[in-house]
């Protein structure tokens, strides 16, 4: 390259820890490259006392940087996995997806190891509507608090007694070097991660800054994050649709677990397949298949007649 590689990156801690790291390790991989790293600022973080279901979706947090890098502002971004949509912008691919972090949400609050710790009426802070949906299934007595903001922002709520609880990604708190005492992971097998969650994506155009890129990817990531988004894909979700997706690769077989909910977690549909590394798409299309046939399309159905009738 003629110039230093630039990075496009929200401007959250978050964020920022997240492209650093694909910038060292770009770094290591081409000693000769410089990359820096450029911060750029999404309708997701300008409007932060809003729910994403109402303002479009967590494609909020990558349309910006997706317009950089088509523009050609920027020469790749990093993104969560999970903030990005199905269909990527003309001309842009996932380069790579690193080595996957701790999927798991994590409970923080006082005392409270699992949700049925928690106290009768607590209040539990959380922007995700999987993540309400499933506290509401386990705790129906538990006040679920709309709760947006980045990981510091959070856990002073949380700190501040404004909330008694709050669920957050464990990648989150390793990423940014968060310990706390009471951090307490949940059972990915029932609280079942947000589809991506861990998982860094690499987005590029389609050119050379693609191949600088792939010394960075890890297969078992890629065909975990296939099998996901191919669940995703299939259901047609949106950010107004409580879902859920987890694939786990080891020794050449893929385990997908999933749901897809009520938001008020009076129904939950959950379901898994296991298959050859080589159909991870097919497992998670059909296991969308299955639980839409088993009442997911109903739950869908219904969800849009309330988005449509507000």
């Amino acid at each position: 390259m003629t110039g230093p590689l630039r990075i496009g990156t929200r401007g959250s801690p978050l964020a920022l820890a997240q492209s650093r790291w694909v910038q060292a390790a770009l770094q290591v991989n081409h000693p000769a490259l410089q990359v820096e790293v450029v911060t750029i600022k999404t309708a997701g973080d300008r409007f932060v006392d809003q729910p994403l279901s109402r303002l479009g979706g967590k494609g909020l947090f990558v349309k910006e940087i997706e317009d950089a890098l088509v523009a050609g502002h920027v020469d790749c971004a990093v993104h969560s996995m999970k903030d990005v949509p199905i269909d990527l912008a003309s001309g842009l691919v996932i380069a790579a997806t690193p080595a996957r972090e701790d999927p798991r949400d994590v409970l923080l609050g006082r005392a409270a190891t699992t949700l049925h710790d928690l106290p009768s009426a607590a209040r539990l802070g959380t922007s995700s509507l999987r993540r309400m949906a499933l506290v509401r299934a386990a705790r129906p007595d538990v006040e679920v608090i709309p709760l947006r903001g980045n990981v510091d922002t959070r856990l002073r709520k949380l700190d501040a007694g404004q909330v008694d609880a709050i669920v957050v990604a464990a990648a989150g708190l390793r990423r940014l070097g968060i310990e706390r005492a009471d951090a307490a992971p949940l059972d990915p097998d029932t609280f079942i991660p947000a589809i991506g969650q861990g998982v860094l994506a690499i987005e590029s155009r389609d050119d050379a800054v693609r191949t600088l890129c792939t010394p960075l990817d890890r297969t078992d990531t890629r065909v975990a994050v296939e099998a996901e988004r191919a669940f995703l894909w299939r259901v047609g979700g949106s950010c107004r649709t409580p879902l859920a997706a987890h694939a786990v690769v080891a020794g050449g077989s893929v385990t997908l677990r999933a749901l897809i909910a009520s938001p008020d977690g009076t129904r939950v549909l959950r379901g898994e397949r296991i298959g050859a590394v080589a159909d991870a798409a097919r497992l998670g299309e059909e296991l969308a298949a299955e639980l839409l046939a088993r009442g997911g399309a109903a739950i869908l159905a219904a969800l849009h007649e309330t988005s449509d009738a507000g």
